[in-house]
Order: C-alpha cells, then sequence, then structure tokens
C-alpha cells in the first residue's frame, strides 16, 4: 500500500477540499449544519493554505489537517491547535489520519509550538481513539455543550506535550 505524501496546502486545492469537506461532513464530527449551496470558498482570510497540511495519494487530495493558533494572545503564542481534520471515506483504514496527526505534530514543532491541542466531540470514538494513540490525552470535558441530532454532546479537549 503506498505511502501517503503530505505536504502544506496550495491555493489551487481549494476546489478539491472544499469538495473533500463537503463529501466528509458529518455530525460525528460537526457542529455547524451541513453546508449548502452557494458554498463558500475553502481558504479565506482566517483559513490560509499554509495554515493546512494535505495527504495525497496517487495525485489525489484525500485529507487535510489545520493548524492554527488558539487565540492571539502572546502569553499563548507557544500552543497550536488543530482546528480541522478530515480524510475521505475511501481513504480510510489506510493510515492516512494517523500520517496527518504525525506530520502536524512535526510541523507544529517546526513552528516552535510546546503543546498542541484540539478539540472533539465526545462520541467521535474513532478520532477520541487516534489522538489517544498519537500521545493526546483528554484535558478537559465540557458536557453537553453541543445539541447535535436531537441530542446534548460533550466537547473533549485534549492535548500534548510536544
Amino acid at each position: 500500500m503506498p505511502e501517503p505524501y503530505i505536504r502544506i496546502a496550495l491555493a489551487d486545492d481549494d476546489e478539491e477540499l472544499a469538495l473533500l469537506d463537503r463529501a466528509v461532513w458529518s455530525t460525528l464530527h460537526a457542529v455547524q449544519p451541513a453546508p449548502q449551496p452557494p458554498y463558500q470558498p475553502f481558504f479565506d482570510e482566517r483559513h490560509a493554505p499554509r495554515d493546512y497540511l494535505v495527504a495525497e495519494l496517487d495525485g489525489r487530495v484525500v485529507g487535510y489537517v489545520r493548524l492554527a493558533r488558539p487565540t492571539p494572545l502572546a502569553a499563548n503564542a507557544h500552543v497550536l491547535q488543530i482546528q480541522g481534520f478530515a480524510v475521505a471515506e475511501e481513504a480510510r483504514g489506510r493510515g492516512i489520519g494517523r500520517a496527518l496527526i504525525r506530520a502536524a505534530v512535526r510541523e507544529a514543532r517546526e513552528r516552535g509550538a510546546r503543546r498542541l491541542t484540539l478539540r472533539v466531540l465526545g462520541h467521535n470514538t474513532p478520532a477520541r481513539t487516534l489522538y489517544a494513540s498519537e500521545g493526546f490525552a483528554v484535558e478537559g470535558v465540557l458536557p453537553g455543550e453541543f445539541l447535535l441530532d436531537g441530542r446534548y454532546v460533550d466537547d473533549v479537549c485534549m492535548g500534548r506535550g510536544l
């Protein structure tokens, strides 16, 4: 099985990433309503290509992870946060997600971060299992933070040192 090629996103990836994002939308991981036309561009002033690592298989984008600062505060500048993560359905179970998380850890270190954090919905067992296996620990839980499909869902805060 070929290894994914992980790289920084390019502006030209906009449409392919937007299609991927819409294809994988689910209340398993999304708290916003399902995207509806007219669709917004994937990249904008808050979501620049340099913030994303993308995974390619056979020349096709099959996943991404977004790294961002959780706050604009100088006292928090040593922390980066995963603020977006997706793997195409047909590419799941092939190590793409794990490769993206490992690349995000490397990239965060290279950017000088000392911690990497993320938030994940409590019912997203596959993602929580992946994060835990890559060294992330639960650092807090916001019980019933979101109402999704008629159910209250916890928001789980996870993090790890770098």
